[in-house]
């Protein structure tokens, strides 16, 4: 068998048209210092700030401080086995995550990697975790409301989509609680919420979990993970993770709810990274840039105007206070850049007010414009009514004497408190709160008896869903107050089968 000279040039004339090289050119460091989940690289000029670089024992890192020398890394996952004179790349990539409905009833850490053992994560879609907040003229005043379920709150404190509505107090006191709380009641509301834990117990977050699956809440809810046993740059990095989850959703016209639970840990751990990466100390001890941290998080919620699709992302963050101390550092940073706080007071909480919602100094910059009308009817004097009662409270302990109209405030009063009181993981839809607040308003609590106020609201409901489920209807679907007529009619109706307590 004879091969032709022709041939064998036309087969070397192929193979080298369909010679594919496949050389990358990658820019590669030296670790020249690495302890406390920072390292420091020498050789990586042109990386970029918030770059993703990768170690040779193939753990991750993001570029923090861009200095002459060297850049400064904070290390995302273990750094026991990286040592000096290791090799550090570039990747090209600013530190992203991934995004998309398949993330939903899903537990996962700030990378956007699976926590809770059911498997990868099928998304192929990603987004930076920081990104320009939308502009003035991209975003439209807040006017829907989202409802949270709780009385205290939709009456008195209302919250918008597209707000960000501040929850503050001391430790143990319930904040988490009106967070779930709130997660639980979007069921039929079309929301799709995101709880961000920061430094928490392991045990805290999975109890967390179980009660959103037991309530069927986990399957519009994403929950993102940075435990209290985890390196520092995945609780600074967390928040950010969580809302740009929450980002997909939202440019794509849905509305989202989006939990920071708690920003006080973030600020801790941002300020450790500070110190290790030799950042200069200010108040203290935290960084000069702790202010902006938090308010290029909390700028990226917005209601998004009709042009931009009509989506809105609303966050609630928490912070944890020193006995009820509203003025140190990180709570007056948060509180100047959200629009409003729900302030929740140990005091109230420890005499059995729960949730401990202190009407006083809580505040909603949104107001009237994230209730609905009849909402807005019912419960338009309750906050002064409470604050009057509080301050008539305290001037009755001094004097027995008390006239008719002073009595009948101080009996109206105590109602009103009994009144807002809620059991955990039971929100309230917010026809029945009206019904009930009417039912306050109008006086129809002011014979009966203040330990039978919880059981007559229980039992009201009861009856308005199996004899009056139109008039309840009729508020979710108009918004609007019934006829008086009808609402006291259906009220009155009730009252004569309530039996109070002898």
């Amino acid at each position: 068998m004879s091969i032709r000279p022709d041939e064998i040039s036309s087969l070397i004339k192929q193979q080298i048209e369909g010679f594919e090289t496949d050389v990358q050119a990658s820019e590669v460091g030296t670790v020249i210092q690495i302890g406390d989940g920072i390292a420091r690289a020498h050789g990586l000029e042109n990386a970029m700030a918030g770059e993703l670089l990768e170690f040779s024992t193939g753990v991750m890192g993001m570029a923090q401080n861009l200095e002459e020398n060297n850049i400064g890394i904070i290390i995302l996952g273990p750094y026991s086995d990286i040592r000096e004179g290791d090799e550090v790349k570039r990747t090209g990539r600013i530190m992203e995550v991934p995004v998309g409905e398949e993330i939903l009833g899903r537990v996962v850490n700030p990378l956007g990697q699976p926590l809770d053992g059911q498997g990868a994560i099928g998304t192929t879609k990603t987004r930076p975790i920081e990104s320009p907040a939308p502009g003035v003229m991209d975003r439209k005043s807040v006017h829907e409301p989202l409802q949270t379920g709780i009385k205290a709150i939709d009456s008195m404190i209302p919250i918008g989509r597209g707000q960000r509505e501040l929850i503050i107090g001391d430790r143990q006191i319930g904040k988490t609680s009106i967070a779930i709380d709130t997660i639980i009641n979007q069921k039929e509301e079309d929301i799709i919420c995101i709880y961000v834990a920061i430094g928490q117990k392991e045990s805290t977050v999975a109890n967390v979990v179980e009660t959103l699956r037991q309530k069927g809440a986990l399957d519009y809810t994403i929950i993102v993970n940075a435990g209290a046993s985890d390196p520092a740059p995945l609780l600074y990095l967390a928040p950010y993770a969580g809302v740009s989850m929450g980002e997909e959703f939202m440019y794509n016209g849905k509305h989202v709810l989006v939990v920071f639970d708690d920003l006080t840990k973030q600020a801790a751990a941002y300020r450790e990274l500070s110190l290790l990466l030799r950042r200069p100390p200010g108040r203290e001890a935290f960084p000069g840039d702790v202010f902006y941290i938090h308010s290029r998080l909390l700028e990226r919620s917005a209601k998004l105007s009709d042009a931009k699709g009509s989506g809105s992302m609303t966050a609630l963050p928490f912070v944890e206070t020193q006995a009820g101390d509203v003025s140190s550092y990180i709570p007056t940073n948060v509180i100047s850049i959200t629009d409003g706080q729900i302030f929740l007071q140990s005091d109230l909480f420890y005499s059995g007010v729960r949730p401990a919602v202190n009407p006083g100094i809580s505040v909603s910059r949104v107001g009237g414009s994230a209730q609905i009308k009849a909402m807005k009817k019912v419960a338009g004097t309750l906050r002064l009514d409470l604050a009057a009662f509080r301050e008539l409270e305290a001037f009755s302990q001094f004097g027995s004497d008390l006239d008719e109209s002073t009595q009948a405030k101080l009996n109206r009063g105590a109602r009103t408190v009994e009144m807002l009181k809620q059991d955990l993981n039971k929100p309230l839809r917010v026809e029945k709160q009206v019904a009930i607040i009417y039912a306050l308003t109008q006086g129809y609590l002011d014979d009966v008896p203040v330990t039978d106020i919880q059981r007559f609201e229980s039992e009201l409901m009861a009856y308005l869903d199996a004899e009056e489920k139109a008039l309840l209807d009729g508020i979710r679907e108009t918004g609007n107050l019934p006829e008086k007529e009808d609402f006291n009619r259906a009220i009155e109706g009730f009252k004569r089968t309530f039996n109070p307590t002898k």
